[in-house]
């Protein structure tokens, strides 16, 4: 166990989150894992590979009480043998089989060999023995029988990434979970055995890319890629590569100028060119399996090719060189827009912004270049459409953005479990190619057939002895990795494992945590922004109401109420033409009123207070009943809660309800304030008489 006691804020039950490994006190299920999990054969020898037995033998001694012994040749026990495909010499594991697998892939398989019983942890390559090995231990958690085994597993996406947003004085943007476990003070925090268990954490469930700080890369943060942090990101990259997670840095586009004392930062100059090359040969002498630049340029004030107007193929293409003789990648960031716009005029939509400055340059990228692209056209609101470039851009290698962090969503005071977003995302077919073009089939790189491909995410994590704040935050980053592995998993399924290995088999705490986490999207949407119109929140922080803010001044809205009606008009016939970035399936859906789904109508429409929804109710008495009903049904999730004093653990327990009571206050704010300012707006009083102050 982890020294703890620099540690606050709850228990080292809730440190090791679904890594518990909590003891089997079922004795029958004891005793037949115990049949297979006596020894260990290793064949092989890596860094990786110790890593996964080194996971079998915490996980096994604390499920079963017993540390199995290592063996390095053939022995008569009952054992596990785990290796490289081309280190297992059994017909058991035969090409066939093999060729199913990708690098990643495993195969998992049970036997019976000379009155033996085996367990076979089978991997193309060394990360995929450490992806069986936490699969097993996966399926102990859930208590499942290990006889008739025969599993072949492999990840749907290549690339399968978390985005810190850490800064160096130890803050996080966007970090609702404490300070950062890797920076403190402008400096490396040194807490490598915490980074090493969050290492663990993110392999468990497939994670194999980090970058390691954030993607707006002030004056300090520039100096990673000097001999100045070097040392310590190579430290870094070491814990992170005995887990099979390759290491990332965010960079500061301005580098040659801040760093190399060049005149300028251009692209296309010969000097910023020959700068970015010896630059990425000293990083890559400190840390060989580097994975490459993130970047965010020319958005949201940080320099970028812009600047010497040169496009963002320019800018990223000057990157992809210097990174091509080491195997790097430049990973793009498509959130751009002019923040400084004046958003009172009605033809300026911020959602056309990533499709109008990236669509013109398909196919104009090296094939090193990533496009890293938000799920959304705006921000990781709590409902919007899906980003029209996915699909739009058939020769530019791509990755989609998630956000675990809840940034929109509730900031893990509020409960809502993501997951059921994601896979809508991921299932929304664009029709790039007819029927079938789902975002996931974009995203995985098989549509069309990009070089690198794949998915990343905004960390929700932070020095929190519980990771994540809310204890059931931790629901969200599980169930991110184990959605990107395999997107065909079910909400459902994920939030069950998760529960099963965090919090036990109790029928009824399984019960009640996996409804509340069901329910979770739902109701946070139900007391928030109103049919997929979004924002409506505090400028700044993002928590809690307000209707008129606005993040850069004081200019309009995005919502656009009046006396008469509510929405932004994106339509091609009046409004801003976002409609058009669709295929024609989508623009056609999207553009009419009567199939534009009722929770996107006022992202699409503006559209008087007494239209009414497919539901049947008018848009005014929609925004009324919904914040009406999101108040008491977090009151209902306060009560569920609450059964489980007497079976949680002292501090989880009252952590999360503390998150709770503060999420039912936020509820009531919401509720009031909306109600309030659209019945003034309006002036139409509630169906059902209700008080509105």
């Amino acid at each position: 166990m982890n020294n703890l006691n620099y540690l606050t804020g709850a228990t080292e039950v809730s440190y090791h989150c679904w890594l518990q490994y909590t003891k089997i006190e079922d004795e029958a299920l004891v005793e037949h894992y115990q049949r297979y999990c006596q020894s260990l054969l290793v064949l092989g020898k890596s860094t990786i590979i110790e890593s996964a037995v080194s996971e079998l033998q915490k996980g096994l001694h604390s499920y079963l009480g017993s540390k199995p012994s290592i063996a390095t040749q053939e022995i008569n026990s009952a054992a596990i043998i785990l290796g490289t495909a081309d280190k297992v010499n059994n017909p058991i594991v035969n090409n066939e089989l093999i060729d199913k697998l990708n690098d990643d892939g495993y195969i998992i398989k049970s036997v019976n060999e000379n009155d033996r019983n085996i367990l076979y942890l089978v991997g193309k390559s060394d990360i995929g023995v450490l992806y069986a090995a936490f699969h097993l231990l996966r399926l102990m958690a859930s208590r499942k029988m290990v006889d008739n085994l025969s599993i072949i597993e492999n990840p749907r996406n290549q690339f399968r990434m978390i985005n810190q947003w850490d800064n160096m004085d130890g803050s996080i943007e966007r970090g609702y979970s404490g300070q950062s476990i890797f920076y403190t003070d402008n400096q490396f925090s040194g807490d490598w055995e915490r980074i090493k268990d969050y290492a663990r954490l993110l392999s468990s469930v497939g994670i194999n890319a980090i970058s390691i700080n954030n993607v707006n890369v002030f004056k300090v943060e520039t100096n990673l890629i000097t001999e100045q942090f070097l040392p310590d990101v190579a430290k870094t990259a070491d814990i992170f590569r005995a887990y099979g997670i390759k290491t990332f840095l965010s960079i500061n586009y301005a580098s040659p100028i801040e760093v190399g004392k060049l005149e300028t930062a251009d692209p296309l100059n010969p000097e910023v060119e020959k700068w970015w090359q010896q630059k990425t040969k000293e990083i890559y002498s400190y840390i060989p399996d580097f994975g490459g630049f993130v970047v965010k340029a020319d958005s949201e004030h940080r320099p970028g090719p812009f600047s010497y107007n040169r496009n963002h193929a320019d800018g990223a293409n000057v990157l992809a060189k210097a990174l091509q003789p080491f195997g790097g990648v430049v990973i793009w960031r498509c959130f751009v827009y002019n923040c400084l716009q004046d958003w009172r005029d009605r033809s300026i939509d911020r959602a056309k912004a990533a499709y109008d400055n990236f669509k013109p340059l398909d196919g104009k990228f090296l094939d090193n270049v990533i496009l890293q692209i938000k799920n959304g056209p705006m921000d990781f609101q709590v409902r919007e459409p899906v980003s029209p470039l996915f699909g739009a851009m058939s020769e530019t290698n791509q990755l989609i953005e998630f956000q675990v962090a809840q940034e929109y969503t509730g900031q893990q005071i509020d409960l809502c479990y993501l997951v059921p977003q994601w896979k809508e995302v991921l299932d929304f077919d664009t029709y790039a190619k007819g029927k079938q073009s789902e975002v996931k089939n974009i995203v995985d790189g098989s549509l069309f057939n990009f070089k690198y491909s794949g998915i990343a995410a905004v960390s929700n994590i932070g020095n929190d002895t519980n990771w994540t704040g809310n204890t059931l935050a931790q629901a969200n980053l599980y169930g991110y990795g184990r959605l990107i592995w395999n997107p065909e998993l079910s909400a459902e399924e994920i939030a069950e494992e998760w529960v099963e290995a965090t919090f036990g088999h109790k029928q009824h705490v399984k019960e009640i945590i996996l409804n509340m986490l069901m329910q979770s999207w739902p109701i946070y949407e139900n007391y928030t922004a109103p049919l997929g119109v979004g924002w409506m929140i505090n400028p700044g922080h993002h928590y809690g109401p307000n209707i008129d803010g606005y993040e850069y001044s004081v200019w309009g809205t995005y919502h656009f109420a009046d006396h008469d009606g509510i929405g932004v008009d994106r339509t091609i016939a009046t409004g801003t033409g976002y409609t058009g970035q669709y295929f024609r399936e989508n623009a056609d859906y999207y553009e009419s009123l009567e199939t534009c789904p009722d929770e996107l109508l006022l992202f699409f429409h503006h559209v008087p207070y007494t239209y009414r929804l497919h539901s049947g109710k008018t848009v005014i008495q929609h925004i009324y009943d919904t914040h009406f009903e999101g108040v008491e049904q977090v009151k209902q999730l306060r009560e569920m809660f609450t059964r489980l004093e007497k079976d949680l653990d002292k501090a989880i327990y009252a952590n999360v309800l503390d998150r709770l009571e503060r999420q039912l206050a936020n509820a009531k704010e919401w509720r009031d304030k909306i109600n309030t300012y659209f019945y003034r707006k309006s002036g139409i009083n509630d169906e059902k008489n209700r008080m509105i102050y």
